[in-house]
């Protein structure tokens, strides 16, 4: 069963690097994506230099008031606003019962814990405490996901704009968690990749590229150009072919584990 995992508790395991310009990787990514039109760059914004006046009075000798300007330096911190989640339709279906599937990406980290739990039960890793998923989700810089949300065939369609900004989980119970991928970061120069899944039944359609792709945009977006992972030595290829590079320049992975 081949599966899109970025983390796996077993060794062997590679790290991968990812060093981007946004010149370099708007010609390299190719899934379809609307990231580029949809997030908004920061507003920058200058506060300008303020004068104030004060008056100093001669204690000793009592004479008349002398008017000082005492000026501050202007500011030169710069404040960003950041982009805002996604949340589209990435794929669309008609299944042969007439009923319409949509697979739908969201990067406003919308995960379910014990959705990812099933997830990750279904492509067979190891089960994790709840409670440190919550909190690995909670502290990631980015959290990625793709749901499936299937309509019956008696079912009016939804405008897809109204659709979007509607509680899918209130008006459609068939709302799944099909695919995930996280990214921690330092907010500035660094991220790291963990946790790529794709349900198996949904493999092979393209979803964990498009998955990848669109979060490496996204930190494009936040202007963090080194992007790094961890790949099982049967996903390396899949990887490489999205412009990462094993041990590039010969910097290795070290790993420190417990020994008890």
């Amino acid at each position: 069963m081949h599966i899109y995992g970025a983390v796996s508790p077993s060794p062997p395991r590679v790290i991968l690097s990812l060093f981007c310009c946004p010149c370099q990787i708007s010609n390299q990514l190719q899934f379809p994506c609307k990231l580029d039109t949809d997030f908004r760059r920061g507003i920058r914004k200058l506060k300008g230099s303020r004068v104030t006046a004060a008056f100093w009075e001669s204690i000793k000798s009592g004479l008349l008031k002398n008017p000082t300007q005492v000026i501050e330096a202007p500011s030169t911190v710069e404040e960003e606003e950041e982009p805002l989640p996604e949340e589209f339709v990435l794929i669309e279906k008609t299944h042969p019962d007439k009923s319409i599937e949509h697979i739908i990406f969201s990067s406003g980290g919308d995960v379910d814990v014990h959705d990812l739990e099933a997830l990750c039960d279904k492509v067979g890793w190891p089960r994790r405490p709840l409670s440190k998923i919550a909190a690995a989700l909670k502290n990631s810089y980015m959290v990625a996901a793709l749901h499936s949300v299937r309509k019956s065939p008696g079912e009016e369609m939804m405008n897809i704009l109204v659709y979007l900004e509607s509680s899918l989980a209130e008006e459609n119970d068939q709302k799944k968690l099909i695919g995930m991928a996280r990214a921690t970061s330092d907010h500035a120069f660094n991220a790291t990749i963990w946790d790529v899944l794709v349900d198996p039944d949904y493999q092979g359609q393209g979803l964990g590229k498009a998955l990848v792709e669109k979060l490496i945009r996204a930190l494009l977006q936040r202007d963090i150009g080194n992007i790094t992972l961890f790949a099982d030595s049967q996903v390396v290829e899949f990887y490489r072919n999205l412009g990462f590079e094993p041990d590039p320049e010969g910097i290795k992975g070290m790993f420190w584990y417990p020994k008890y």
